[in-house]
């Protein structure tokens, strides 16, 4: 039996897995049109290539994985921007600067290689209910801020952020992408007041 790193095999094993989906999303940061094989994960972790089929079956099995990974991990950021702020209305736009933000820093460019390389990985229930709970805390913030249909809302705020996304990836600058979509969730509460 291999010595383990750990006080029991079961935190030996997490923290294994840990480096490789660290590894793999290092690499694929690196490189996002190039994913990565077992074999350069398992060097970067610096671990065996056989111990990465411990874990994973495959290639795609271990992007699954990362692709898995990634959700909470981008909803953990979200939330604690939105925790931050104080009352709904500003929670509503911490969501919207915590996804431009993380689309920005290249987060969102690594997903969509990856759905690039592994369509699979994004089709079936497990990935659609991730996604779906990436929209949870802002449909909250709506239902608290009193918007009458906070779920229509939050699908019509997250294709505004959609959109930010596309300009933030084509190039345009985070700071002008994130006050143009302040001044319109701003001008639609305004006119929600008055109209």
């Amino acid at each position: 039996m291999p010595k383990i790193s750990a006080a029991t095999v079961a935190e030996h094993r997490a923290t294994q897995l840990r480096a490789l989906l660290d590894a793999a999303h290092a690499l694929l940061t690196e490189s996002p049109e190039r994913p990565p094989s077992l074999g350069e994960v398992a060097a970067r972790a610096g671990l065996a290539r056989s111990s990465v089929y411990h874990y994973f079956r495959s290639r795609e099995d271990l992007l699954r994985a990362v692709v898995e990974d990634m959700f909470p991990r981008w909803n953990a950021k979200v939330i604690a921007a939105m925790d931050e702020a104080g009352d709904p209305a500003g929670r509503v736009l911490a969501y919207v600067d915590a996804n431009l933000r993380l689309v920005a820093e290249g987060e969102h460019a690594l997903v969509g290689a990856l759905a690039t390389v592994t369509p699979q990985a994004f089709t079936d229930e497990r990935m659609q209910t991730l996604h779906r709970e990436l929209v949870l805390p802002l449909v909250e913030a709506l239902r608290e801020h009193g918007t009458p249909h906070p779920e229509l809302a939050a699908e019509l705020v997250g294709a505004v952020v959609h959109k930010g996304t596309e300009l933030i990836e084509s190039g345009r600058n985070l700071e002008e992408v994130r006050r143009a979509v302040h001044d319109l969730l701003e001008l639609i509460d305004v006119s929600r007041e008055t109209g």
